[in-house]
């Protein structure tokens, strides 16, 4: 089947969403997505982030569709012809969703650990509004530990059902599920019991905002300050594939997580063994730097490849100033391993 996606034409298998043709297509023409995950079954159509405007139905059927439609549970059709980002009606569409889901979202990314690498910041940032119309009062609950490793933060949460969705189908015994109704929904879990499976830690990589924290690494670092490596190890859990991303600091491994690919969805899950008992660098086998989108965060001021010597060519009067700076802020002279007495640092005034 034939499908055109903001003007790029791509052939596609039957049963093809169209979220997943645009992914496959690439680039601006994907749409966000929150709630979709292409490793859990029964995902998407609950968050309206990737909303798209079908303009045509199909060749048998070139009507529009009235409304804008999920792309992520929308099928293809042959001949279809859609239009994401191209479209002034979707565009608004998705600042209007943004705005909904940060109406009970709190200001928290000073202090979120999910800062950096969270799916919210990113929809904020292209779609986002600098101010809120909301005057009411915010949703809030008390932190609440759901297990020895995990801390529940309901007030970030946005209800996308990822973390129901892993319990559901990769643990056994889920005790943990969305209770009450309307702008009472939370997630917690049932009497009180605590989230103690071997996968439950799968629940922190697939929720897209800060609401499941890792407390192993709660408040240790910011992300872009980690180095991410690709690891693995010979796991004996079964289910278990072994393969993580190890995230360090200096020698020190802070934090394990499952690797996740471009469109930051777990690959591979992995066991809680390997994600929190095994922080050790002698207990990995390193594969090499991760890789990470070059526009990514965890990306900025790291240069790999050579760079080029920037000449500034301008009057050498305008850069006398300048130079004085770099010397005083070098100051190459000084030993920094012996004391500076007062005559020194006089001279050093003086010179200033």
């Amino acid at each position: 089947m034939k499908v055109t996606i903001d003007g790029q034409a791509i052939e596609v298998e039957p049963g093809t969403t169209i979220l997943q043709a645009a992914r496959m297509i690439g680039g601006e023409v994907v749409p966000p997505a929150m709630c979709y995950h292409s490793k859990l079954k029964g995902s998407g159509g609950k968050c309206r982030c990737c909303l798209v405007e079908v303009a045509k139905g199909s060749e048998a059927d070139p009507r529009p569709m009235p409304k804008l439609m999920a792309s992520c549970v929308t099928g293809c059709m042959d001949g279809m012809e859609v239009n994401s980002k191209s479209s002034d009606r979707v565009q608004e569409a998705r600042k209007s969703v943004t705005e909904f889901l940060l109406i009970n979202h709190p200001l928290d990314c000073p202090v979120c650990d999910q800062a950096g690498e969270c799916n919210l910041q990113d929809l904020s940032f292209e779609h986002g509004k600098s101010e809120s119309r909301y005057i009411e009062e915010k949703r809030t609950f008390e932190p609440e530990d759901i297990g020895p490793n995990i801390q529940l933060h309901m007030n970030r949460c946005i209800l996308c059902y990822r973390c129901v969705m892993v319990a559901d189908q990769i643990t056994d015994n889920r005790v943990h599920g969305v209770m009450d109704r309307g702008d009472h929904s939370n997630i917690s879990t049932c009497v009180s019991q605590a989230i103690d499976n071997e996968f439950s830690g799968n629940m922190i990589d697939v929720c897209p905002v800060g609401a499941l924290t890792d407390k192993t690494f709660r408040f240790k670092s910011r992300v872009w300050f980690n180095k991410p490596f690709d690891a693995h190890r010979e796991c004996t859990t079964p289910g278990c594939c072994g393969k993580t991303t190890v995230w360090m600091f200096g020698d020190e491994i802070q934090r394990v997580t499952g690797r996740k690919n471009e469109f930051q969805e777990i690959e591979e899950f992995i066991c809680n063994e390997c994600r929190f008992d095994h922080k050790e660098v002698s207990d990995w086998v390193i594969e090499g730097p991760r890789k990470f989108e070059k526009d990514s965060v965890i990306n900025q001021n790291k240069y790999f490849g050579k760079t080029e010597t920037v000449e500034i060519d301008t009057e050498e009067t305008i850069l006398l100033g300048r130079e004085e700076d770099r010397k005083k802020i070098s100051m190459a002279e000084i030993d920094y391993n012996e004391k500076i007495d007062g005559s020194q640092l006089d001279t050093n005034n003086k010179k200033s």
